[in-house]
């Protein structure tokens, strides 16, 4: 278990440049992980491995895995990514900071967490050589924090940039057709495409209704 011991605006959150830097490599295969930071602290930005062909996933927020120790969301999302042809993954998070229960995020965005955490994700867009894939993995639970849909939206234009697509994995809910989480869906379940631009859109607006 990850409890937040205190808000991250009061952590020494170091920008994914600084952090992608500041690597060590302690404990792991540089030339099998990315691992951003890379050592354990109060937030994560990305964990994955390195390969030409990744699936980009993207849950709510990270809990406890590292390299060569993934939790069982973790090993989820590697099974599934081999199962749909992809040699590799790369796990995100539409916020960065640490908590197994979600109930634990903090209340309010970290806004320099947040733009951060699109550095890192345009760091792994940039690398892929083909259009990008990316699995929106989140659940129900992004609607915990009113502050999530925004993060989301912000993901989507980025990966607009780069012609990214968009898919799920799994039944999504009945109530607001959230993307399914990866835990307990069978090792061989296919992805399906997703329009994440019209989802989160009617998501914003379910939380901001007075949005445009």
């Amino acid at each position: 278990m990850h409890i937040p011991k205190f808000t991250t605006d009061k952590a020494d959150v170091l920008s994914f440049a600084a952090a992608l830097t500041a690597r060590t490599y302690n404990g792991y295969n540089q030339e099998q992980w990315l691992y951003v930071p890379d050592f354990y602290t109060e937030y994560r930005y990305v964990l994955g491995t390195i390969g030409k062909n990744p699936l980009i996933a993207i849950g709510v927020n990270p809990s406890t895995a590292e390299p060569n120790r993934l939790d069982n969301t973790l090993k989820s999302v590697e099974r599934i990514a081999f199962a749909n042809g992809y040699d590799s993954f790369m796990m995100f998070n539409v916020y960065a900071q640490r908590a197994t229960a979600p109930e634990d995020m903090e209340r309010t965005c970290n806004e320099y967490l947040h733009r951060e955490n699109l550095r890192a994700l345009e760091y792994v867009l940039e690398l892929c050589a083909n259009p990008p894939s990316v699995w929106a993995a989140w659940g129900t639970i992004i609607e915990m924090r009113s502050y999530l849909p925004k993060c989301v939206m912000d993901m989507i234009f980025l990966g607009e940039k780069y012609g990214a697509r968009w898919f799920t994995a799994g039944a999504r809910s009945k109530k607001g057709g959230h993307p399914h989480h990866p835990l307990y869906l069978k090792k061989d379940t296919r992805l399906d495409p997703f329009d994440a631009r019209s989802y989160c859109e009617n998501l914003i607006r379910k939380h901001y209704p007075l949005a445009k």
